[in-house]
């Protein structure tokens, strides 16, 4: 009798799912399309636009309303179902509800072709720049999935190899930006993901992929549906597992390319869609891939009239895709700590141990050579650059008796800025071995879980909207950033029990707040291919014996706290209970740690910009050296992130002068395939 009666119900719910889905959506987009007609520099009635659409006149409002805004709104409906229905692809065919064409990097890679083929062969790319997209989509999903272990990879390291490629590209786009910063200027805010429109060339050319693509996906929907049961059942069902996945796989790619070709990436749209429907009730895909599309269009239309209506006069509006990671980012947040339990407890701790066995090696002779070889570096680096300074009068200088001119030079420009770099890579380095000490996670640093997009965006905020403030101030600004990104991030991951793949999820949400904030900053700063957006890359470039005083004044305060607590730090590398049972105050300690390791990457960032991955480099590449001591491993990643950052600095300075290659992308190139190596040495030494 109660199972009859729960079939009733059951029965009567989904018609009502069906309604709220489809209802819902389609009410709430119809007064979104006449929001985005109505909004805008130019405000229009509402009884105009319906007049415009039943009866157009040559008016200037009803010009305006079909040849701009109602191309861009349409435009807009095509690219939320495209990038939700990849999006819903992406999840069934990878198994991992975190998949997107953004969380994969496809979105990252279609970007840098076509910025690549503008520079480049802009010929090949004006005939053909699906075709260009959908090369540079294809190769970072590839990647991405080789890099977390093809198809046994579980979907947190899924995640987060496709958050590394895409890291990875973007920096290698962001050299292209600074490098040809005139023949790609037109393509900066098209990167942060816009709608905008002059007429209806951009629809017309993305309709029939677009419709076509959706189509395909929606005739598959059989095959689709199946793959959400085991392989082997699959299989035994006549189903051909791989060829499905392939042609699922594809037709994700080629919907995603196709968007980002046209109107940028734009992120989160193929994450949140799919799981609101899936929310409501609904997984057949016959039934999901409707629903899909339209609440696709749905974020992305609402993303676009909020972009259009939060604006400051000359100013503009904000960029669409990072409307949309503000959106998108705490459904993230609230996705990860309320739906996601049961995956975390299956998954385990994905970084693992790297399956490295620790060489051993005496940590004094380590430390003694390192600081000569860092001595030695730095006076090598000042007598490199525009001028050319040879030892001997390097030192002539250094003592008074060189040429006054020199003497200016070295003391002033060169010594400055390549101390600011060594106790940057200090400062990042020793931040690495406390995160990670804290969290028990070899694979994290500041740049990974938040810190330093906090800190990045706060310092940008300081120079872009009060510019007239003193520089002072730009490190107060960095620290109560990443004072805050971490208290959101470690705050939340605190009741999972500071789980490594919460960590790094929440660590993503937070990260993309903070890049689009950046993104809104520059453009709105107009500070792009300026030495404010050079500086946010990373860079050492002009800075001064007051970036000295502040980067000394953060080590010399916090150093010593770090090495005083070293000790207690060591304890943390056993479970909780375990160093509980040795007298430690588990918690207090990993709050100390997490501490020190923030205001530590925050005085960096204050000195040098968004510099990332250094922190995850020199602390792994030590305990390979020496094994586990967090007191031997703070002063030798002292020493190797100072080595690292002085070596970036005076390579980006050198090798393509009097061009200056930023600090922070050449760390970033260094240490995002180091990341990837990492991962696929701990999945061969999980499997």
């Amino acid at each position: 009798m109660s199972v009859a009666l729960g079939k009733k119900s059951l029965i009567k719910a989904i018609p009502f799912r069906l309604a709220a889905i489809f209802g819902g959506g389609l009410f709430a987009l119809v007064l979104l399309m006449f929001a985005s007609l109505c909004i805008g520099e130019a405000p229009i009635q509402v009884g105009t636009v319906v007049d415009a659409l039943m009866n157009r006149q040559d008016t200037m409002d009803h010009n305006l309303i079909w040849d701009i805004r109602l191309p861009r709104m349409v435009l807009g409906l095509f690219a939320g179902g495209a990038l939700a229905v990849a999006g819903a692809l992406l999840q069934t065919i990878t198994r991992n509800p975190l998949a997107a064409s953004d969380t994969l990097g496809i979105n990252a890679g279609a970007y840098f072709m076509v910025v690549l083929g503008t520079i480049f062969f802009p010929s090949v790319l004006q005939a053909s720049p699906f075709l260009i997209a959908v090369l540079g989509g294809t190769g970072a999903a590839t990647l991405a999935f080789v890099m977390a272990g093809g198809p046994t990879a579980n979907p947190i390291r899924l995640t987060l190899a496709g958050m590394i490629v895409s890291l990875v590209i973007a920096s290698l786009t962001s050299a292209l930006h600074i490098f040809f910063s005139e023949q790609s200027k037109s393509l900066f805010v098209w990167g942060a993901g816009s709608l905008s429109q002059i007429n209806w060339d951009g629809v017309l050319y993305v309709w029939p992929w677009i419709v076509g693509g959706i189509l395909l996906v929606w005739l598959y929907s059989t095959q689709f549906d199946i793959l959400r049961m085991d392989e082997a059942t699959a299989q035994s069902l006549g189903q051909k597992v791989k060829r499905v996945k392939m042609t699922g796989l594809v037709l994700a790619i080629l919907l995603a390319a196709i968007v980002v070709s046209v109107v940028g990436p734009i992120g989160f749209v193929g994450l949140v869609a799919p799981h609101l429907v899936k929310l409501a009730g609904l997984r057949t895909y016959r039934v999901m891939i409707p629903a899909v599309v339209l609440w696709g269009s749905v974020l992305i239309t609402g993303a676009d009239v909020l972009a259009r209506f939060v604006r400051s006069g000359s100013m503009g509006e904000l960029p669409v895709g990072a409307v949309m990671a503000i959106i998108g980012a705490p459904w993230l947040i609230w996705f990860v700590m309320r739906k996601m339990q049961g995956l975390f407890s299956n998954v385990g701790n994905v970084s693992m141990s790297v399956g490295s066995k620790p060489l051993r090696l005496p940590f004094k002779r380590l430390f003694i050579g390192g600081g000569l070889v860092i001595v030695a570096l730095i006076l090598v680096s000042m007598t490199i650059g525009a001028t050319q300074v040879p030892l001997i009068q390097l030192w002539k200088n250094l003592i008074g008796a060189g040429a006054e001119d020199q003497f200016s030079v070295l003391l002033n420009l060169r010594l400055p800025r390549t101390l600011v770099a060594a106790g940057a890579g200090v400062a990042l380095a020793v931040s690495g071995v406390l995160i990670q000490s804290s969290v028990r996670n070899p694979l994290a640093d500041a740049s990974i879980v938040g810190v330093t997009s906090g800190a990045g965006l706060a310092a940008l905020l300081v120079m872009v909207v009060w510019p007239e403030l003193p520089s002072a101030l730009l490190p107060v600004a960095a620290v109560i950033g990443s004072v805050a990104a971490a208290a959101i991030v470690f705050g939340l991951a605190w009741r999972r029990g500071m789980h490594p793949s919460v960590l790094i999820l929440l660590g993503i949400a937070v990260s993309a707040v903070g890049a689009a904030g950046i993104q809104v900053l520059i453009i709105r700063g107009a500070i792009y291919g300026s030495s404010g957006y050079v500086w946010i890359t990373g860079s050492t470039y002009g800075r001064s014996w007051d970036h000295v005083m502040i980067i000394a004044g953060f080590l010399v305060v916090l150093l010593p706290i770090a090495l005083m607590l070293a000790r207690r730090f060591d304890l943390l590398v056993f479970d909780e209970d375990s160093a509980s049972g040795l007298g430690l105050n588990v918690q207090q300690t990993r709050l100390w740690a997490i501490l020190v390791g923030v205001l530590l990457a925050a005085g960096a960032v204050a000195c040098v910009g968004t510099v990332g991955f250094l922190g995850l480099i020199a602390p792994h590449a030590v305990r390979v050296l020496i094994g586990h001591n967090t007191r031997q491993s703070i002063l030798l990643s002292s020493l190797l992130g100072a080595f690292l950052l002085v070596m970036a600095d005076t390579v980006g300075r050198t090798v393509m002068a009097p061009t200056e290659i930023p600090s922070g992308i050449l760390i970033t190139l260094l240490g995002a395939p180091y990341f990837l190596y990492l991962m696929a040495r701990s999945q061969r030494h999980s499997a």
